[in-house]
């Protein structure tokens, strides 16, 4: 270090500001000069200059003409985190008002310049405490500032300033705002660190507090109009830094930004409670949304696995029409055709109608279906008590018939075995030679349980009139070889028919179509609560940056302090991730929690772990995104707008 170099040389500077169609010239040419050592006093009435010189001096601010070195190094050549460092190492500030963080303890105040200069939690802890210590407030370094008065307010501001060994004492009328005795307490803390071997630069209106200086500079108008020179220096301060021996990791930087964002949060517990809520309701909306469509598309995949995947239907009318009982193009024959060919397990013709059926005074309307005995092979249905009917039933025309559950209870509401039992259906009677087991739904939810069946053949002469199908169910053996059965089916009714007036499908065909169908409405529902989640996003912008303009006084403080850009964006966006983060978890519970509602009143929920995560995922990128034009604008205040806010 070349003690012949001034510690601070100002060449012919001016700051001007434009106002209107007008200019400002709030420094006009300085030039100045102050070596290591000194105690300058920098004294001038309000709009002098005085204030802005501080600010160019502490590298707050720069001047538009004109050069300013510090060590010889010119300022204007560094870049803003140079700038930063330069500040945090080298100036230590004591402002007229104190700017303490209201929301952290004194201890935690001082420590400020040290989280910036990358000192771990432990060091600069003890750092704190000891300067504390040193300043008469060791009882006082968990008190936050408004428990303290305004001259121990100023003590822990000075004990800021020096915690990362500053060569520099800034101090901008730091008695203004204290009574006549905490005053003089300051300015003998001041005398005694210049004592240490710091340079000490005042800035005050007041002549009494600049006799304190060994040196005087009067500025007017921008201009300095007298310097009283060089009195006598101190050796200067320098050399060793009694932090840097325990630097943080980056895991502490984002240790310490996580725990500024739950200040900041519990600073506002109503605003950050409204700011939570958006987020919460968006991914409980997901994962609920989710949870039910996932639970739909299981439903109706499961019904028609039941049947299994190698059974084929075939349809009355020409391919693209829409399929109907009406149309008289399938025939018993055409079933028995079927039959015969390779592959085909099983084949049961059906036709239905909406009959009444009665048991003594209980009338209830259901469907009656005409079938073969194989019908009950191709629908995987067994039994729950009695047999089904059988091929001497649809020989013999006989008049019995099979209850679905549904159908059973309605009719015999007492628990009563239906098996032996006669019924009449349109006024004729019917043996119950059996009850099914409870089927549930289909996958067009309609009850497969409200259902009776007969032999076609007494169907046909009892109910129907007409002697036409309403479909054929055709289950094959190997569904391996569904397409290539399907194509001989189709050759077959082609050749019994002449003209393809019928058409077939598979239940994989059914499969696949249900499966995109039930996505696209997942992916729908998953879409309405992706944009609840945006709008709670945009909540979150909304009040960060309300957060920004209520603590621009404070990110000038921080960006005094040493702060660089990267460390106010990271602070910023991390509080937006915790308050996402926090809702996030808080919305996943309440989105398995309206699931687990939503089961209990009977609708079908299916969770996994993929919808929570993606909505947990979501909700950060959320606070990511929207978090970051917040930060990102707290990020590139100037310093001394940002200082100067009210």
């Amino acid at each position: 270090m070349d003690t012949n170099v001034p510690l601070i040389r100002v060449v012919d500077a001016s700051r001007v500001y434009e106002s209107g169609d007008s200019e400002i010239r709030a420094l006009d040419h300085v030039s100045l000069e102050i070596r290591r050592g000194e105690f300058v006093a920098i004294m001038g009435q309000s709009g002098s200059g005085k204030s802005t010189l501080m600010n160019i001096l502490g590298c707050l601010d720069r001047p538009n003409e004109g050069r300013y070195e510090v060590n010889g190094v010119d300022v204007s050549q560094l870049s803003p985190d140079e700038l930063a460092a330069l500040r945090r190492d080298t100036f230590g500030f004591v402002f007229q008002r104190y700017n303490l963080l209201a929301t952290v303890s004194a201890a935690e105040n001082v420590e400020l310049p040290a989280i910036y200069a990358g000192v771990a939690h432990e060091a600069r802890r003890d750092r704190a405490r000891s300067l504390l210590a040193k300043l008469g407030l060791g009882e006082r370094t968990d008190h936050r500032p408004n428990q303290l008065s305004g001259g121990q307010q100023q003590r822990v501001s000075i004990a800021r300033a020096l915690m990362n060994d500053a060569e520099v004492i800034l101090a901008d009328e730091p008695t203004g705002a204290l009574d006549s005795r905490s005053g003089a307490e300051v300015m003998a803390l001041l005398k005694q660190l210049h004592s240490e071997g710091r340079t000490i630069i005042l800035i005050t209106h007041d002549a009494a507090v600049a006799e304190h200086a060994e040196r005087i500079v009067q500025i007017k108008d921008g201009s300095i109009t007298d310097d009283s020179g060089v009195k006598r220096t101190v050796a200067g301060k320098g050399g060793e830094r009694a932090v840097q021996s325990a630097k943080a990791t980056w895991l502490d930087d984002l240790q310490e930004a996580i725990k500024m964002a739950m200040r900041s949060l519990r600073a506002n517990k109503f605003r950050s409670a409204l700011t939570l809520l958006g987020v919460m309701i968006g991914v409980a909306a997901v994962v609920t949304m989710l949870a039910i469509g996932n639970g739909s598309k299981e439903a109706v995949m499961k019904q028609i696995a039941s049947m299994g995947s190698n059974l084929l239907l075939v349809f009355p009318g020409a391919p693209g029409t829409r399929p109907t009982g009406d149309v008289a193009t399938l025939v018993p024959d055409d079933a028995k055709a079927i039959a015969e060919v390779d592959n085909v397990l099983a084949v049961s013709p059906e036709r239905k109608t909406r009959a009444t059926l009665r048991m003594g005074s209980v009338d209830y309307q259901s469907n009656i279906t005409g079938v073969w005995p194989a019908y009950q092979t191709t629908q995987n249905w067994p039994m729950e008590s009695g047999t089904f009917v059988t091929e001497d039933d649809v020989r013999s025309y006989a008049t019995v018939i099979v209850l679905g559950k549904t159908v059973a209870k309605n009719l015999f509401p007492d628990d009563e075995n239906p098996v032996g039992q006669f019924i009449l259906v349109s006024n004729t009677p019917f043996e119950v030679i059996g009850v099914l087991s409870t089927k549930g739904a289909n996958a067009f939810g309609s009850d497969m349980d409200d259902a009776a069946f007969i032999p076609l053949s007494t169907g046909f002469n009892r109910l129907f009139g007409a002697q036409y199908l309403a479909s054929v169910n055709v289950k094959l053996a190997d569904d391996a070889k569904t397409a290539t059965t399907q194509e001989q089916i189709r050759q077959l009714l082609m050749e019994r028919h002449h003209l393809e007036d019928f058409q077939m499908r598979s239940t994989s065909s059914f499969m696949a179509a249900a499966a995109s169908t039930q996505n696209t409405l997942t992916l729908l529902l998953g879409c309405v609560a992706a944009i609840s989640l945006i709008v709670g996003g945009i909540g979150v912008m909304n009040i960060m940056l309300v957060s920004v303009t209520e603590r621009t006084r404070e990110i000038g403080v921080r960006m005094a302090t040493g702060a660089r850009a990267s460390n106010i964006l990271l602070q910023f966006n991390t509080e937006a991730l915790v308050v996402c983060g926090i809702g996030g978890l808080i919305g996943v519970g309440l989105g398995f929690t309206a699931g687990f509602i939503a089961e209990a009143f009977g609708t079908n929920v299916a969770f996994t772990a993929a919808p929570a995560l993606l909505a947990l995922g979501s909700a950060l990128l959320t606070g990511v995104l929207f978090g970051y034009l917040p930060a990102r604008k707290a990020a590139y205040m100037d310093p001394v707008v940002a200082l100067a806010s009210e």
